[in-house]
């Protein structure tokens, strides 16, 4: 059963990355931000920012365990290339919290994107690579003259799904994450995504919990708790890319499915 409240959260949130541009209570941290302590992309950085992230059908979909979310509350209807609408459910419960389980080891559910192709950014709308891929272009969505709509979603270098130790390394900050309506494909050594494919939309979140998963297969990777954020807030703010986020060697090795009590900090540099 998904775990869902309306409680705010704000004893989980001291500390954790709120992006108070827009002045949103929901959203706002009584401690302030670490970037501004401690600045984007050092040990620990981008907390007063937002983590780009890529989420696939093994994490949330229609039908998917723990929430059995319906095709409305995920935007399953209108699932197309570059739709970046928030999610029904996500939007109309900000505030709420709940538990999203993250896919299998070789099927990962996040994935995190180190770094922008160069052509994101000559894309447009604009010259910034990630605001590109979050209100898409041509190549990005809008069709190329001559060419596939979807041409600069494929071989993305660095595309890298998160394990057990990739995910607690999350725990305190807040994500941004476009949702597909399928798999994202990885190939291994080196790393390449597809993000080709349909998408649901958008959702914003705050990880405040990341354990192990004792109700699923041996592969099954952690199950996290997450507190809703409105996207239009989040997305608005600044964005960064987890950088030293683990990369695994194949499908299969390392065999990460236990959160380490104490992982190394993240590191983020801003999503240009």
């Amino acid at each position: 059963m998904a775990r869902l409240n309306l409680f705010s959260g704000m004893g989980f949130g001291v500390g954790l990355a709120m992006l108070v541009a827009t002045g949103c209570d929901e959203t706002s941290s009584p401690s302030g931000s670490l970037d501004e302590k401690e600045g984007i992309g050092g040990e620990n950085g981008g907390r007063g920012s937002a983590v780009l992230l890529v989420i696939d059908e093994d994490s949330i979909d229609n039908g998917n365990p723990p929430n059995d979310f319906s095709d409305v509350d995920v935007n399953d209807q209108m699932a197309e290339v570059g739709v970046r609408e928030a999610l029904r459910f996500f939007r109309e419960n900000v505030g709420a919290t709940v538990d999203l389980f993250t896919g299998d080891v070789g099927d990962e559910g996040w994935h995190v994107l180190k770094t922008i192709p160069s052509s994101w950014r000559s894309a447009g709308p604009t010259s910034n690579g990630v605001r590109n891929f979050l209100s898409p272009g041509p190549g990005l969505r809008a069709r190329k003259p001559d060419d596939d709509r979807e041409v600069l979603l494929d071989k993305i270098l660095d595309v890298t799904p998160l394990r057990a130790t990739g995910l607690a390394m999350m725990l305190g900050h807040t994500v941004l994450a476009v949702v597909y309506d399928g798999d994202v494909g990885i190939n291994y050594s080196p790393l390449v995504g597809n993000l080709m494919g349909a998408n649901l939309g958008l959702v914003a979140f705050e990880v405040l919990d990341v354990r192990e998963r004792r109700d699923g297969s041996t592969g099954s990777l952690p199950r996290v708790t997450v507190r809703i954020l409105g996207v239009n807030e989040v997305r608005s703010g600044e964005l960064v890319l987890f950088v030293n986020a683990p990369a695994p060697r194949s499908s299969s090795e390392p065999y990460d499915v236990t959160p380490p009590s104490d992982p190394a900090g993240a590191r983020f540099e801003p999503g240009l």
